[in-house]
């Protein structure tokens, strides 16, 4: 049951996709969204022709699409958890006060008092180099993955400079003034202006634009936002519900840059955003696309048409995305996991479903991949479904799942030999694993000459 382009729209898909962004950024549900609503307004008010608005449009909805990539590091460098790190760290100006405060409220505060000495010491002495790394890894995997998703240069490089202040102190490349990509001008200041009003309202937003004109911003677009703020109607809808429905709306007529959304166009957005997924732990690198491939191994074992296993794999590639969700304090921990931290694990299943359903062509898609955590014996999450409650489609991503969790190396142990995990993973058929997809993975397996270490 493919999509064809009729049923959906690139700036639906994007903007619902969008939400996983936000909460790999530790945002509000809506974060890109919104920054869209004011961006675009923004941008019109300094006259922009509808060709770059396109573009800038684009920028403003995937402008944190490499945050997942530095995640890990974050975790490993300041011993924290990196939602709140990249939650709060939005809310950081230049002065030493706030960035002294931040490392102080953030590092290392469940580790011993030698460990974390150790962290701060290092951050405060390499402090600027660490940033730079940091936003460097985030921007270039960003401007990758956007041209994976096909979209122009110009969009590319918007989220590249997305760092970049108009003083020349930002980063990856202190580019000052009109050196930075204007969507990347736009993009910042729409994001600090969203930060704020969420935490503070209109007047804080205003106050903090207003005080880093000049120094982050480019004063001619904090000029544009000033008029913007005037209208009662944009504060409005920035702060209603119907902002997903308003920015939709908002999206200019993209001539020489639209591409059909089309089956093969459907299949590299899943791939690009399965990639976001994977970026945001060492451990789960390449994790997406091998339980899409295992998926349709499955699913050609069991009889499925070409057309349906196709449609399947996109499910596959997203079945994790809510794990952009659950910080990488818990998700790289190489011990065992406490109550709290398995709880938190837990709610990814149903961060993928709340993400999917969003998009209204993959809403049967979202309860199949947001399912793949379930037992046939009804001890599986997010639910606890029973056998007949279990779609056949999401039992077998959860067997190409569990296969790839085994083989895979993970933080507490090496890869399992293929023999040796089909052997542990039959001890479950009937209670967790589906008989027929079980043994339809043994088949495939049997037909494919893996490495022997694998």
């Amino acid at each position: 049951m493919l999509m064809s382009s009729g049923e959906l729209k690139l700036s639906e898909l994007i903007a619902s996709l969008s939400y996983a962004l936000d909460i790999t950024e530790g945002q509000p549900p809506g974060h890109c969204v919104r920054a869209c609503w004011i961006g675009m307004h923004i941008g019109r008010q300094a006259g922009m022709p509808a060709s770059q608005l396109w573009e800038l449009y684009y920028t403003l909805l995937l402008k944190d699409l490499g945050c997942s990539s530095n995640a890990a590091r974050i975790c490993e460098l300041y011993l924290t958890d990196d939602l709140n790190f990249k939650r709060d760290y939005k809310t950081v100006g230049d002065s030493l006060p706030q960035v002294l405060g931040f490392v102080l409220k953030h590092t290392g505060l469940k580790a011993g008092l030698a460990e974390r000495f150790r962290s701060v010491m290092t951050i405060l002495r390499d402090g600027p180099e660490i940033a730079r790394e940091l936003v460097a890894t985030r921007c270039q995997r960003g401007a990758d993955i956007a041209r994976l998703l096909r979209f122009p240069e110009g969009v590319a490089q918007g989220i590249y400079s997305l760092d970049e202040h108009f003083n020349g102190n930002g980063k990856p490349a202190r580019l000052a003034g009109e050196a930075i990509p204007l969507y990347s001008r736009l993009a910042l200041l729409a994001q600090v202006i969203d930060v704020f009003h969420t935490e503070s309202g209109r007047e804080g937003a205003l106050k903090e634009a207003r005080a880093r004109a000049g120094q982050w911003f480019d004063p001619g677009l904090v000029q544009a936002f000033e008029q913007v703020a005037q209208s009662d109607a944009f504060w409005a809808t920035l702060a209603s519900e119907t902002i997903d429905g308003a920015v939709a709306a908002l999206q200019p007529a993209g001539a020489g840059h639209q591409h059909a959304l089309d089956d093969d166009y459907l299949d590299d957005i899943a791939s690009a955003f399965g990639q976001v997924v994977d970026a945001k732990s060492p451990y789960t690198s390449g994790h997406s696309a091998r339980v899409a491939l295992y998926t349709d191994m499955i699913g050609e074992a069991l009889g499925l048409s070409m057309e349906r296993r196709r449609w399947l794999k996109r499910g596959a590639l997203l079945h994790d995305v809510g794990k952009l969700g659950v910080s990488n304090s818990v998700l790289d921990k190489a011990g065992a996991l406490d109550r709290v931290e398995w709880d938190a694990v837990k709610l990814h299943a149903e961060f993928t479903e709340t993400i999917l359903r969003r998009i209204d062509a993959f809403r049967e898609l979202a309860a199949i991949a947001g399912a793949h955590h379930e037992r046939l014996d009804g001890s599986g999450y997010p639910r606890g479904l029973a056998a007949e409650e279990i779609r056949i489609e999401t039992r077998i991503i959860t067997t190409a799942d569990i296969f790839d969790a085994i083989t895979a190396s993970r933080p507490y142990r090496g890869a399992i030999p293929i023999p040796q995990a089909l052997e542990m993973m039959q001890k479950t058929v009937g209670t967790a694993l589906d008989p027929a997809c079980y043994d339809a993975l043994v088949r495939a397996v049997e037909r494919v000459p893996f490495p022997e270490a694998a």
